[in-house]
């Protein structure tokens, strides 16, 4: 990473932005922070950050959505999305729209930064020796079914064949670990 690089925060965790905004300076870079899409495409727009974090479930939108938006405003944009509610469907998803890393948060300013870094997958990356628990196929589907539908919970539930309060409490909880 070169020095006084244009970072782009999009978190509606105003706390993480802050923490994150102040070990970004510290490390040397112009930050800038967004807690919505509209705010960070408006940002994008007056000065084309050249790295992001985007956070994958903002208040009233997604960062799958917003990514193509935000490239298209700053095409050489290097992107890492972070999220708390990771998925292999959400992380395939966002490194076809362009995303450089996808990171589980927490993640601090240096695991960040060596994502944003990387240039090439690593093909001594671990494999596990076993496979996910039914809790974690479960959360994988329910993920993958709702990014068919564009985040539509109502369409999710449908065609999971739930009741859509089911899905949304089931939504609401953390990721079940592997």
């Amino acid at each position: 990473m070169q020095d006084n690089q244009r970072l782009l925060i999009v978190d509606d965790d105003e706390m993480f932005c802050h923490v994150m905004q102040r070990a970004m300076m510290r490390r040397g870079f112009e930050v800038m922070v967004a807690v919505n899409a509209e705010e960070a495409l408006m940002l994008a727009r007056q000065t084309p950050p050249a790295i992001a974090t985007l956070d994958l479930k903002l208040e009233h939108s997604s960062g799958l959505k917003l990514l193509p938006e935000l490239l298209a405003v700053a095409p050489d944009c290097r992107v890492v999305v972070l999220t708390g509610y990771s998925s292999i469907a959400t992380a395939v998803e966002a490194i076809k729209l362009g995303a450089v890393n996808y990171l589980c948060k927490p993640a601090d300013a240096d695991e960040i930064l060596a994502a944003l870094d990387r240039q090439a997958g690593d093909p001594d990356t671990e494999v596990a020796d076993n496979p996910p628990s039914i809790n974690r196929v479960t959360w994988e589907h329910i993920q993958k079914v709702l990014q068919e539908h564009d985040g539509n919970i109502s369409a999710t539930a449908r065609a999971l064949g739930m009741h859509r309060r089911t899905l949304q409490r089931k939504l609401q909880k953390r990721p079940v670990r592997r």
